[in-house]
C-alpha cells in the first residue's frame, strides 16, 4: 500500500467547540453525505472536579478533506447520567447509516476507584441528519461478561449482507508494573455479529489479531474498509505500560486482511505512513479511521500526545 499523506487536516485549538474544549479531537470517525464528509470526533473539557470529561463534536470536510466548511458549536450528544456508564463522556463514536436513519456506536466511559476507568458500548440514533444524537437507552447493547471481564469498547460497524459486524475491543485485566504505580490496562480486539444491530453476539473472549509485542501489546480502535475484494482492518497497538511519554512503546497503526472477515492475519509493513521527525504525529500514530468516498480511499488517524493536538488524513493512492 502507498498512502499519500494529507497532512493535519483539524487543530482543535484554531475552532470553537462545545463546551469550550479547546484541546484534544480523538478518534475522527467519518460519514459521507452529498457533497461533504463529516467526521465525528471526541474533545474534552474539565468539570467541576478539575477532571476531563469527553464530548463529541464534528467537522465538515469537502470531498477531498483540503479544508474545514463547518464546526459543531452545539452539544452533538450529552455524557450519561449519574451512575451510568457513559456517565463522564463517549469517546469514540461511529456512526453508521440503517434504512435512512443515523445510527451511532458509542463508547462510553466512567471512573472508577481502584482503576481509572470502565467502558461499555451504547447506541444512539439521529433524525436530523446527524446533527444531534439520542439514546436508545441509558444503559450499554454490549458491555463485561464472563469471558470479557472488562472494557468493552471502540465499537466499529459494518453490514455486510444480512449480517451487522462489530470489531471492538475488550480488556483482559488490570495490573501494576510495580507495586507503587497505579493500575495499567490491556485490552485486544473482539467480534461480534447480530441481525438488527441491536442484539449482539461475541465470541467469548477470542482475540482476533494476533500480537506483535507480545501478550501485554494493547490493541485499540479497529476499522474494516474492502480494498480490491479483501477487508482490510486498521487499528493501533502499544505496550501495556510506559506508553505515554515514550516514543517507543506508544500508539502506532497496525494492519491485517482476510478473506472471510474471521481469519486475520497481520501485516503491518503494508501500511507505512510517512513521518516528519518533529512533526504533529512524529512520537505517535493512533486512533485510525478507514472510508470510501469517490472511489478512493482514506485513512483519517491522530498524532501525538493521543489526538490532543487534531487529526491529519492519508489517502490510498491507486
Amino acid at each position: 500500500m502507498r498512502w499519500r499523506p494529507l497532512g493535519r487536516i483539524f487543530d482543535p485549538a484554531d475552532h470553537s467547540l462545545p463546551h469550550g474544549c479547546r484541546e484534544f479531537a480523538q478518534s475522527p470517525q467519518a460519514v459521507v453525505f452529498d457533497g461533504f464528509v463529516r467526521v465525528y470526533f471526541s474533545t474534552r473539557a474539565r468539570d467541576a472536579s478539575g477532571m476531563y470529561v469527553s464530548h463529541v463534536a464534528y467537522a465538515d470536510f469537502p470531498p477531498d478533506l483540503s479544508r474545514v466548511l463547518d464546526v459543531s458549536a452545539h452539544e452533538v450528544i450529552p455524557p450519561g447520567g449519574l451512575g451510568c456508564f457513559d456517565e463522564h463522556g463517549i469517546f469514540p463514536m461511529h456512526v453508521v447509516r440503517d434504512d435512512g436513519v443515523l445510527l451511532a456506536y458509542t463508547c462510553g466511559w466512567s471512573r472508577r476507584v481502584s482503576v481509572a476507568v470502565e467502558t461499555g458500548i451504547g447506541l444512539a440514533t439521529s433524525t436530523d441528519g446527524g446533527r444531534t444524537f439520542q439514546r436508545e437507552g441509558d444503559g450499554p447493547i454490549l458491555s463485561s461478561s464472563l469471558h470479557e471481564p472488562c472494557l468493552v469498547g471502540d465499537p466499529f460497524v459494518r453490514r455486510v449482507g444480512d449480517t451487522w459486524h462489530m470489531w471492538y475491543i475488550f480488556g483482559t485485566g488490570w495490573r501494576r508494573p510495580v507495586p507503587e504505580a497505579p493500575p495499567e490496562r490491556t485490552y485486544k480486539i473482539g467480534h461480534a455479529t447480530s441481525a438488527d444491530g441491536r442484539a449482539w453476539r461475541t465470541e467469548a473472549g477470542r482475540q482476533i489479531i494476533p500480537d506483535r509485542l507480545g501478550a501485554d501489546e494493547s490493541q485499540a480502535l479497529p476499522t474494516v474498509v474492502a480494498i480490491d475484494g479483501r477487508h482490510h482492518l486498521f487499528f493501533c497497538y502499544r505496550e501495556s505500560v510506559d506508553f505515554r511519554t515514550n516514543p517507543d512503546r506508544g500508539y502506532r497503526i497496525g494492519h491485517a486482511q482476510s478473506d472471510d472477515l474471521v481469519t486475520w492475519h497481520r501485516d503491518d509493513a503494508h501500511l507505512a505512513l510517512e513521518v516528519t521527525p518533529g512533526a504533529w504525529d512524529s512520537a505517535m500514530q493512533c486512533y485510525p479511521h478507514a472510508f470510501t468516498n469517490q472511489g478512493r480511499v482514506y485513512l483519517l488517524y491522530n498524532g501525538n500526545a493521543f489526538g490532543r493536538f487534531g487529526f491529519g488524513a492519508a489517502v490510498l493512492e491507486p
